[in-house]
């Protein structure tokens, strides 16, 4: 009798087993959808305040030809964000090629990165209220794209889709009805969404007539390279308009330059960075010599190259603000945290002030720099 019971209570271990397994690939499978497999809903109808929506217009293509779409966030307020998301960038046919290795190539955890930093729905977040117009990133092309790069590969033609302009002009024309009477403008982006935001925000500004106030912030995007015109020429094939734009080997300042002499002081300009960006130095080092690397020498030359980035934005622009930040560096190359208002948008870093405490204040017309003491730590 003893044996039988023994046998029957044998069977409860696997079941027991199999129960916490289950569990667990429940709770890691609510884990992903809230996470980097989060998805919106396709925007039908009319929009509900505080409520994110994707958009998909027709022929709008990621990298690899698959379907791209934006997001969409409802506001209370008549004011909106037009806000480029980065994820690295192709510069030649070879990166191009190598595709996921220099840039995002499809849509994985692009609605995650939506409801952070500056897109957060916190009472703190003093954008909460705004409308957003969010242009997500896998086209490798700083969002100024309209070619199809074609090669061969192992007699194979192949296709690579650098048509970040054309996605977000489909975007932007698909939306317009819900934000085109915003009387308030801030356009901004990090990393390639930050390059984006130099390049287009002319064009951006062209959708919104009625718009009295205006900002633009570009967060962390500082990169030198000879060849950007050629790039932006041939590769991408980006609109003349944006490619006439870029006369040296500084693409931001190029591109900030010429928003200002067009627009001057009716246009407020920001530019934040921290002082020893630890991607952005990889990426250069890859321009420099070949090889995507991070150290301490690479940090130093990029603190030297920010340092000048920003003198040429001061003498170019007089009124321009600068958020120079230090946070979350390296014990021993000090380099630091790259991008920073999809994430710690909250967080006060210099003088008292987070990244959101700054660019709202400027909104509001009190633009002001903080941290050029770091660019002679």
């Amino acid at each position: 009798m003893v044996d039988q019971v023994k046998k029957k209570k044998w069977w409860i271990i696997p079941l027991v087993f199999l129960g916490v397994i289950a569990t667990l690939g429940i709770g890691i499978f609510v884990l992903l959808k809230n996470t980097i497999l989060m998805t919106f809903p396709e925007l039908k109808g009319e929009p509900e305040v505080g409520s994110y929506y994707a958009i998909s217009p027709e022929g709008a293509l990621t990298s690899t030809g698959k379907q791209w779409h934006g997001i969409y966030k409802k506001g209370s307020e008549n004011k909106t964000v037009v806000y480029f998301f980065g994820g690295g960038a192709s510069i030649t046919e070879e990166t191009s090629k190598r595709g996921k290795e220099f840039y995002a190539v499809d849509m994985t955890a692009q609605d995650f990165v939506a409801k952070g930093g500056i897109g957060n729905n916190a009472d703190s977040n003093p954008f909460k209220n705004w409308n957003f117009v969010i242009v997500p990133y896998t086209t490798g092309d700083f969002h100024t794209g309209t070619a199809e790069f074609r090669y061969t590969e192992n007699g194979k033609e192949k296709i690579i889709y650098h048509q970040g302009y054309k996605n977000y002009t489909l975007l932007m024309n698909s939306i317009l009805k819900y934000v085109e009477d915003s009387d308030t403008l801030l356009v901004t982006g990090f990393s390639a969404g930050g390059f984006a935001t130099s390049l287009l925000a002319d064009d951006v500004i062209g959708y919104f007539p009625k718009a009295t106030n205006i900002t633009v912030t570009v967060d962390s995007s500082l990169l030198l390279y000879d060849g950007w015109k050629d790039t932006a020429t041939n590769l991408w094939k980006s609109p003349k308009e944006i490619s006439d734009r870029l006369t040296t080997n500084n693409i931001v300042l190029d591109s900030l330059t010429a928003l200002h002499e067009k627009c001057g002081d009716q246009v407020k300009i920001l530019f934040d960075c921290s002082y020893r960006d630890d991607t952005l130095q990889q990426y250069q080092a890859y321009i420099n010599y070949g090889k995507m690397e991070k150290n301490k020498a690479n940090g130093d030359l990029f603190q030297k190259d920010l340092k000048d980035m920003v003198s040429g934005l001061q003498t170019n622009i007089p009124n321009v603000g600068i958020y120079i930040w230090d946070y979350k560096a390296d014990s021993s190359t000090k380099n630091t945290q790259h991008t920073i208002i999809s994430s710690d948008f909250l967080v006060k870093l210099e003088d008292g002030k987070s990244i959101a405490d700054w660019m709202i204040n400027a909104v509001n017309g009190d633009v002001k720099t903080y941290g050029l003491h770091l660019l002679d730590k």
